[in-house]
């Protein structure tokens, strides 16, 4: 599989991850910035959080390991959160932005 290939393949998996407060999967609201996967088999997702005091924080990094962990290829996670640059609404799918009434 081509580098874009294992992205597309993670990014799958990774829409099974729900934001817990609003419903959607992290993927469609534009909190996963890239995946991929490194020579070890660990799957390394660069992503944010819709604020820097998101109470659900923990609780996605823990359901986004358990989906990668699922995965034939994956033997480890590391999951990497970074506020630059910030998440805004304009990161949503248009999936997301119709399901949260956002325009």
């Amino acid at each position: 599989m081509s580098a874009e290939e294992i992205k597309e393949y993670l990014f799958g998996a990774l829409e099974n991850v729900i934001d817990p407060e609003l419903g959607i999967d992290i993927v469609n609201l534009g909190l996963v910035y890239n995946a991929e996967l490194l020579d070890e088999g660990v799957a390394k997702v660069t992503m944010t959080l819709t604020s820097m005091g998101c109470p659900m924080g923990p609780q996605i990094v823990a359901n986004i390991k358990q989906e990668l962990m699922e995965l034939p290829e994956v033997k480890d996670t590391e999951v990497d959160i970074v506020w630059s640059p910030p998440w805004s609404r304009d990161n949503m799918s248009r999936y997301a932005k119709m399901a949260l009434g956002v325009r």
